[in-house]
């Protein structure tokens, strides 16, 4: 009888220590689940802080660039302007007036008023009238004409000096062509083209 009682003690207390052992690993369990959400939630509230620090600094960092970026743009237009200025300030000196005068549908070949025209083309009034007075060729008198006339505008309309102009420009171009027919033997009939000419002049006071 005490064997027996002996083996069932010892029974109930193997028993007794299983227990124990399963209740304390059941605790440890819970203990190490608790320790794994209380971890796994502070990691994501420091995330949640983190992200929500984040985008606060990137944006005060994309201000502060913008703001240096405005900066620097007034800058480089506040040392810009005063070049363009300086680049305006010379001022041109002013043209010399110009006086003109022209003769339309004047009955000469505008061939034969070229070649007077380029002889006279760039010289003083003076100078020009006299080789004008003497050439024997017909354009002469017509230009001869229209130059005396450029220079009394320059006289009465511009309040300048006549005998102090030179000829800067002189062009003569073709007018109209009259078309005209002589009669010849056997009845027939040759044309004959009589052409006009526009001359144009323009002086300039002679520079000192």
């Amino acid at each position: 009888m005490a064997d027996e009682q002996k083996k069932t003690t010892k029974k109930a207390d193997a028993a007794k220590a299983s227990g124990e052992k399963a209740e304390a690993k059941k605790a440890a369990k819970k203990d190490d689940a608790k320790a794994s959400k209380s971890g796994s939630k502070k990691p994501t509230a420091k995330k949640e802080a983190k992200g929500a620090k984040k985008p606060a600094a990137k944006k005060e960092a994309k201000k502060d660039s913008k703001a240096k970026g405005k900066e620097k743009k007034a800058e480089g237009k506040a040392k810009k302007a005063p070049a363009k200025k300086a680049k305006k300030t010379p001022a041109k000196p002013p043209a010399p007036p110009v006086v003109k005068a022209k003769a339309r549908y004047v009955r000469i070949a505008p061939r034969k008023a070229r070649l007077i025209a380029d002889q006279v083309r760039g010289m003083d009034i003076e100078s020009a009238r006299a080789l004008l007075q003497f050439s024997p060729r017909g354009a002469a008198h017509p230009i001869h004409k229209l130059i005396n006339s450029a220079a009394a505008n320059a006289e009465n309309n511009h309040d300048l000096v006549g005998d102090e102009m030179r000829v800067s420009s002189i062009t003569v171009d073709e007018g109209p062509t009259l078309r005209r027919f002589r009669p010849r033997a056997m009845g027939r009939a040759t044309p004959i083209n009589k052409r006009t000419s526009h001359i144009a002049v323009a002086l300039t006071p002679v520079e000192d």
